[in-house]
């Protein structure tokens, strides 16, 4: 393409010089000599061009260093033609006038076809005549914009300290050709075979869009060949302006285990949150300050951000304002146990969409402590949703979790009865709130998660503890799974609890090893791995939904729908109201026991044997399931607590104020 652009631009350009001497009238003798004079002209200048290696320039990545060789490229066949035009006359050469005439046209044109694909974007300058101390010699994995921006972000800014030398790249197209007189040579495989005569010192990753396992394959390789290398930022964080393309970084496992950028229905996103007043609970999590910051970028009408830690709510005011969202922004802390205070929230600021990720999430720790548990991820969940039925909110949405699914520990079965207790309070009011859930597994870098715990066991110097060696878990990057949020809560028509893509599942032990591996440290030899059992309420996998639910797909590929029987709203206020009661009175196994009439699939832990049933007991369908499950526990509790249950039992239901 550039060949033939460039031959019709060198004709274009002759013609017109021939036209300009001979005031548009060329005589027929000199017409005559074009059979001789073009092909001589254009044959030496194309010749040049290839000499110069201007057919191995890549369209849209033209810098002022290429266009200083195009100019040297036309420069020296005029040389030519003009020496021959004066020795053997206008005959067998076009005239001199000619010549200069047609080197100008020919510059000016060659230029323009080489800037007509380049992006807008500023001009680097060349750095080549300022002293520079010594740059370390770069490759760069990756011929795209990003790649070629990196490239000139590496000449402009001597600070970084490296110079690009080669590029690799994916694309067979772009095999041979140069970007800013850079040549791409050919795969990153090509290392292996050329790594001593490039005498590479670095390599920068620079394909932020592309798939996990294709940075992961280029990420074993340079490991291989002990080349120290680092990677741009990724996607979401260059188009959301959060990190600048030069602002390099070691790989890390979100690289390895991410996935392709999410697309979003934007147009779903902006019906949904635009203009709108949205409220996020746990707004200093994880989860919940991603959310806060991805939903500020969808121009709500305000962003409530409800915690009930002071020091992680100022933690997500700071970056959002730092963000330019400062007058968008209303921190708010609040625990959602407290109805006085979110009724008192929800009359003052009337949000629209209420995204509900603030609960307890460590399971070792909710394990010795359930009643907090039931209190926070269940009861709160319930509670939250009554106010927002009460004060006519659009959408509802419950972060919920794969340990839901046939739990074996307090916090799945929580979350479980979390879910339960959205799904039956839509069915009951179906035309008003919209109450959804979306489910989905463990997220990369979220606080107290395997990730940052192996890296800091490996910036000690081991050992790495890994619980079991067939333990796998589904991961997700943050933003990727809070995007798939936003769209699920977009599509929500109530009643739903949305499945989130997840991939395959990761073998912890196969995490380990990897994240060794990235320290540049060999596993087993220089940092141990050892296996210290599965923890309380641990399982060696995680589902996303029970065998035999009924999943249907969306119109988004990474989003399941599963729309169940919701149970009956009174039966769960009820039980919900006794739970709540006996949080703070019975032992932790006991509490497991009574949590397990409310989830039938929950397989609880206890840390004490359990008593042999009462061969008398019977369980009926019209049954109390918290009294027959009180009776059961009646040869393990104390006279005190059996007392304490009596009155609490006597006590007026703990129901929600002013309750549809």
């Amino acid at each position: 393409m550039l060949i033939l652009s460039d031959t019709a631009a060198l004709l274009a350009s002759l013609w017109l010089g021939y036209e300009l001497r001979f005031d548009f009238s060329i005589p027929l003798s000199i017409r005559e000599t074009f059979p001789v004079t073009f092909p001589l002209a254009i044959g030496l200048q194309l010749l040049s061009l290839w000499r110069f290696r201007q057919f191995e320039v890549l369209l849209g990545h033209f810098s002022p260093s290429e266009s200083s060789r195009l100019f040297s490229s036309l420069f020296v066949p005029m040389l030519i033609i003009f020496g021959l035009s004066h020795q053997l006359g206008s005959n067998f050469a076009p005239p001199r006038s000619v010549v200069l005439t047609d080197f100008g046209f020919a510059v000016i044109a060659l230029t323009a076809i080489r800037l007509a694909f380049r992006p807008a974007e500023p001009r680097i300058a060349s750095n080549r005549r300022r002293p520079r101390r010594r740059a370390r010699r770069a490759g760069i994995i990756g011929a795209g914009l990003v790649g070629e921006a990196l490239a000139r972000e590496f000449a402009r800014r001597r600070d970084l300290g490296l110079q690009a030398v080669v590029f690799f790249d994916d694309d067979r197209m772009k095999w041979g050709k140069r970007v800013h007189d850079i040549p791409i040579v050919g795969a990153p495989e090509a290392l292996l075979n050329g790594k001593g005569d490039l005498e590479l010192e670095e390599v920068v990753i620079a394909m932020p869009s592309a798939p996990a396992s294709r940075v992961a394959e280029i990420a074993k390789i340079l490991r291989q060949l002990q080349i120290k290398f680092s990677t741009v930022p990724s996607i979401y964080e260059l188009t959301t302006g959060q990190a600048q393309v030069g602002q390099l970084r070691s790989v890390e496992t979100k690289d390895l285990l991410g996935r392709e950028q999410v697309q979003l229905g934007n147009e779903d996103l902006r019906h949904c949150l635009q203009g709108r007043v949205v409220m996020v609970t746990g707004a200093g999590g994880s989860i919940g300050s991603e959310l806060c910051r991805q939903i500020a970028a969808h121009a709500p009408r305000q962003l409530l951000l409800l915690d009930q830690s002071e020091v992680q709510l100022f933690q997500i005011e700071q970056q959002l304002s730092e963000a330019g969202f400062h007058n968008l922004i209303r921190p708010l802390v609040a625990n959602v146990l407290d109805r006085p205070r979110l009724e008192q929230i929800f009359e003052q600021f009337e949000p629209q969409v209420v995204f509900h990720a603030a609960a307890h999430k460590h399971v070792p720790m909710m394990e010795l402590q359930p009643g907090e548990a039931i209190k926070n991820n269940a009861f709160g969940t319930l509670q939250l949703a009554h106010v927002s039925l009460q004060f006519k909110v659009e959408r509802f949405v419950l972060i919920s979790t794969d340990k839901a699914i046939n739990p074996t520990n307090v916090m799945g079965a929580t979350k479980r009865l979390a879910e339960i207790c959205v799904q039956s309070l839509y069915a009951s009011h179906p035309n008003d709130t919209r109450f959804m859930a979306v489910r989905f597994g463990n997220v990369l870098g979220s606080s107290g998660s395997v990730v940052p715990t192996f890296t800091k066991q490996i910036a000690a110097g081991g050992p790495v503890t890994v619980t079991h060696p067939d333990v796998t878990r589904y991961f997700m990057t943050i933003p990727e799974a809070v995007g798939l949020v936003l769209q699920s809560a977009a599509q929500g028509r109530g009643g739903e609890i949305f499945l989130l893509d997840m991939g395959k599942p990761v073998r912890i032990l196969d995490l380990a090893r990897q994240l060794i591996e990235l320290s540049g440290r060999v596993p087993d030899q220089d940092i141990k791995i050892e296996f210290t059992g599965l923890r309380p309420g641990e399982k060696l996998f995680e589902e996303l939904c029970y065998k035999g639910e009924n999943v249907t797909p969306t119109c988004h590929p990474k989003i399941n729908r599963l729309v169940c029987d919701a149970a009956p709203l009174e039966q769960v206020r009820g039980l919900m109201d006794d739970l709540v009661w006996q949080a703070d009175l019975l032992e932790p196994d006991q509490l497991k026991r009574l949590l397990k009439w409310a989830v039938p699939e929950y397989q609880p832990q206890y840390t004490k044997p359990s008593p042999p049933k009462p061969p008398s007991l019977a369980i009926q369908p019209e049954s109390d399931p918290l009294t027959v499950g009180i009776e059961a526990l009646a040869g393990t509790l104390t006279s005190k607590s059996l007392q304490a249950i009596a009155l609490t039992r006597q006590r007026p239901a703990l129901r929600p104020r002013n309750a549809a």
